[in-house]
């Protein structure tokens, strides 16, 4: 590694720049660092030491080609071990509110930060090809933070973004390759919206029941149905009630029973799917029996 691409480690643990800084650390001897929390998003890039890292309660032994995703307000620190071997790593911080720049570019760079806020897994481990490929965009970062030439500030923009998304697309497919996992999360998720249409569907409310990233349960659905997850869901809540009415049940109890949070809502939705409303829909389709002869 170039002798100009490293950085004395210092205890500071705020952030002088306002979008992001990166940094190489080759410590020899190194004192003991407190826990300590952040405001922005720390990414943390092993290359070789003797150490653990400590998030909250949790320690975690780590090895070359882990990374590691710190949310703001989460206490961490490294864990010495011992210094016969140099400490190697690369951190980078990211403000919130760069992310929320790049969020408002592309959903696909929020993906990770969703994962881990929603799982509470940090570490992600990549075999040497995966990690040299990750290794590659740091050090290109590196280069263009410590050059000074023409477009530093413009191309330093781009090689962060590449970085960002390049994490949220390796991490991404490292936990969603299979295709049969996606069918399956798919298949679940159609069954559990069904069975709970008359409760909260939000997105939220999905990627805590499934531990899985909004993003990703959005972009299972758009995959498999080319439907919104919001829209898939209001189309089974308006099937459901078509059916009730049908059997010339109340309107009220009707849309109540069906997820539907008010009246107005439900009209608007149910006019908008069939072309006329409720009462209409019930008088045109109510099935009815004759009284015995």
């Amino acid at each position: 590694m170039r002798k100009e691409l490293q950085t004395q480690f210092s205890t500071r643990q705020y952030m002088v720049s306002r979008d992001f800084e990166i940094y190489y650390y080759n410590d020899t001897t190194l004192t003991k660092v407190p826990l300590h929390t952040h405001n922005y998003y720390e990414f943390y890039f092993f290359l070789e030491g003797d150490i653990s890292i400590q998030i909250d309660e949790d320690q975690y032994p780590v090895s070359c080609g882990d990374v590691m995703l710190i949310p703001p307000r989460i206490k961490h620190r490294p864990i010495i071990h011992s210094m016969d071997t140099s400490y190697r790593r690369f951190v980078f911080w990211i403000s919130l509110e760069y992310c929320q720049h790049l969020i408002e570019e592309s959903a696909d760079y929020a993906f990770l930060m969703q994962y881990v806020e929603t799982t509470k897994k940090h570490l992600f481990h990549f075999d040497p090809v995966a990690f040299n490929g990750i290794q590659g965009r740091i050090l290109r970062l590196l280069e263009e933070v410590h050059s000074n030439r023409f477009g530093k500030n413009a191309r330093v923009n781009l090689l962060v973004n590449e970085l960002v998304l390049h994490l949220n697309r390796v991490v991404h497919e490292k936990l969603y390759s299979n295709k049969k996992t996606e069918d399956s999360l798919y298949q679940n998720l159609c069954l559990y919206i069904e069975e709970h249409l008359d409760e909260d569907l939000s997105l939220e409310r999905l990627s805590q029941e499934f531990f899985v990233s909004k993003y990703h349960i959005a972009h299972v659905f758009k995959d498999n149905l080319g439907l919104s997850i919001h829209r898939y869901v209001t189309k089974k809540r308006l099937d459901g009630c078509q059916e009730a009415l049908m059997g010339n049940a109340n309107i009220t109890d009707t849309y109540q029973a069906f997820g539907f949070g008010d009246y107005s809502s439900f009209y608007r939705a149910f006019k908008k799917e069939y072309g006329v409303s409720p009462k209409e829909w019930q008088d045109m389709h109510f099935i009815g029996f004759d009284s015995p002869q």
